[in-house]
């Protein structure tokens, strides 16, 4: 029996090694499965599995039909004579455009109209259209250890680039799939998502960690419910929606907070900066920059107590600021830096705004959406806005879609002609320029600003980070693929990162948040594509947020008139052009 190529479990003779929770996700799911989709689960891996290993040419429709009775979905329709009426079937039909200006007839392997295009691996050997060639054959002990040749890596790409290439070839009112599949019979199924609708920016799903599901994983219910999901209910998985609704709770019990805060006299930009401080203290024990829950169980005894407030939070935010032993927490806590705790005011609260905070803190802070969640903080620290919390924001597709056609399509131009190059100097034993190519690619990233001149709260630049970390995941995979580890090592602390992401906002409050919602957003990323906790200081005085206005500031003055009137250039008729 083959291995599963996946990192941190693996399947030997004596049974399935389960992964540690957090490796593709949320914590793993515990109910048992029922005895029939067990039965035909692992009739389902024991049987491919060998195909696989024997290197035997595999039918991909059959291998297909049974795994979706193995996610518990319903298999692929007979195709009809009509195109039109081929909506989940193999072998659909797209008229694609030739370089003659003809069109062709493709044909997707899989097709699910409103859920994805599926492409089956190629195998350039001769023997068979669908024959698996140089698949991996045991284990990955590591991250980026791989036993799989560089034409399985190249095959699994090409096939991506086709999937991508019939999403575009389909019919204008089917729109793009959500999701794109590229799958190697008998070993692995990769995902790869856009649900903006542009069908510009198909990027790794969930995340880099997980976006590889190997036959072993199916065991797990939750990634068969992942799985099972694409197939039937595709937007229910746009990591959106549940982020949406859990940012605006968090925002309405900051509203009340607030609200109770003004109530009693405090100047609004203490208590957005007090209140932002708390946020981000929130965010930190779910990420396990703290110690779990540390910072809800704090606020749970003050909550019983309010004197305690003050001095111990007040105490806790030195120590986060210094890298000390915090006394509320019984722990020495990682230096935290930064300009979010210099100021470390805290404001009286009595049991009931306490308990507001609390609650705010028992939400799972990993799910916050920055790209939205610094307009609805913004309406929860403003009087004026309050009662229209959640009302008015930018639709983050709206933003998407800008930040794709500015910043990511040009971007993935390059890389894939970079790929190429990679591919190129590989296949010609030439793996040491391959890795500093593809390295130097990831240089770039790490080197280019984006500016937004009016950044408000920070949506625009949220985003293009997003889209950038996952792009950087994409290229640290290749480096992965080329040089396992020792290609990455000397990649520490140079990522992506918030110094790149430049703002000016005229509104003191509004850049606070931008910067806020920047760090928030980077550190989620870090975890998902790195894994690990960032060196130390956590935060950095980037100050790539200014608070000036957009309108640049003159450095000379202007020539005036007796009367201190702007003198201007002189029309044609020799009198003053105003």
């Amino acid at each position: 029996m083959i291995g599963t190529g996946r990192r941190g479990a693996h399947c030997d003779g004596d049974g399935f090694t389960e992964v540690p929770r957090g490796a593709y996700g949320r914590g793993a799911m515990t109910q048992a499965p029922p005895p029939e989709i067990t039965n035909t689960l692992e009739r389902f891996i024991v049987r491919w599995q060998g195909r696989e290993c024997g290197q035997e040419r595999a039918n991909y429709g059959l291998f297909l039909s049974e795994f979706c009775d193995a996610i518990g979905v319903r298999r692929p329709e007979p195709a009809s004579a009509t195109t039109a009426e081929n909506d989940y079937v193999f072998e659909r039909a797209v008229k694609e455009p030739s370089p003659d200006g003809s069109a062709g007839t493709g044909r997707i392997d899989l097709y699910k109209r409103g859920s994805f295009v599926l492409e089956a691996k190629q195998s350039r050997l001769s023997g068979g259209k669908k024959e698996i060639v140089a698949a991996p054959v045991r284990p990955e002990p590591a991250r980026g250890v791989r036993s799989a040749s560089q034409a399985w890596d190249i095959l699994m790409r090409n096939a991506r680039v086709q999937a991508e290439r019939y999403a575009r070839a389909l019919p204008n009112d089917h729109g793009w799939p959500p999701f794109i599949l590229v799958c190697d019979v008998g070993h692995v199924m990769e995902v790869y998502a856009d649900f903006s609708g542009q069908g510009k920016n198909y990027a790794q799903f969930p995340d880099r960690q997980s976006y590889r599901i190997y036959l072993e994983d199916l065991r797990r219910p939750e990634i068969r419910a992942r799985l099972a999901a694409i197939w039937n209910d595709p937007l229910t998985l746009d990591p959106a929606r549940e982020t949406a609704r859990v940012t605006r709770a968090i925002a309405e019990r900051l509203a009340a907070v607030s609200k109770a805060l003004e109530e009693k006299h405090n100047d609004p930009e203490d208590v957005a900066f007090f209140l932002m401080r708390c946020l981000f203290t929130m965010f930190a024990e779910d990420v396990g920059l703290l110690p779990a829950a540390s910072f809800r169980d704090l606020l749970e005894r003050c909550e019983q107590d309010p004197s305690r407030l003050i001095p111990m939070v007040g105490q806790l935010w030195e120590a986060m600021d210094t890298g000390d032993f915090a006394y509320a927490l019984e722990a020495k806590v990682r230096r935290f830096n930064g300009a979010f705790f210099k100021n470390r005011t805290v404001l009286k609260l009595g049991r009931e705004e306490i308990g507001e905070l609390r609650q705010a803190a028992s939400h799972d802070w990993r799910e916050v959406d920055p790209s939205i969640f610094g307009t609805l903080l913004e309406q929860a620290l403003d009087a004026r806005e309050r009662r229209r919390l959640g009302a008015h924001y930018t639709p983050r597709a709206y933003v998407e879609r800008l930040v794709v056609a500015t910043v990511i399509e040009p971007l993935r131009s390059d890389w894939n002609q970079v790929q190429t190059t990679a591919d190129r100097q590989k296949s010609e034993n030439r793996s040491a320029e391959a890795v500093k190519t593809v390295a130097a690619f990831h240089d770039r990233l790490c080197r280019i600003r984006i500016l937004d001149p009016a950044c408000g709260t920070g949506n625009f630049l949220y985003v293009s980070l997003e889209l950038l970390k996952r792009l950087e995941g994409e290229v640290l995979e290749a480096l992965a693929d080329l040089g396992g580890q020792e290609a990455l090592g000397g990649l520490e602390g140079h990522s992506v990162d918030p110094h790149q992401f430049l703002g000016l906002e005229i509104n003191p409050r509004a850049a606070a948040i931008a910067e806020l919602v920047l760090w928030i957003g980077y550190l989620q990323w870090h975890f998902r594509i790195k894994g690990g906790v960032p060196a130390e200081p956590i935060l950095k005085a980037f100050r790539n947020i200014e608070v000036k206005d957009a309108v640049l500031e003159a450095d000379v003055s202007l020539a005036r008139d007796a009367k201190g009137v702007p003198v201007t250039r002189r029309g044609a008729d020799g009198g003053r052009a105003r």
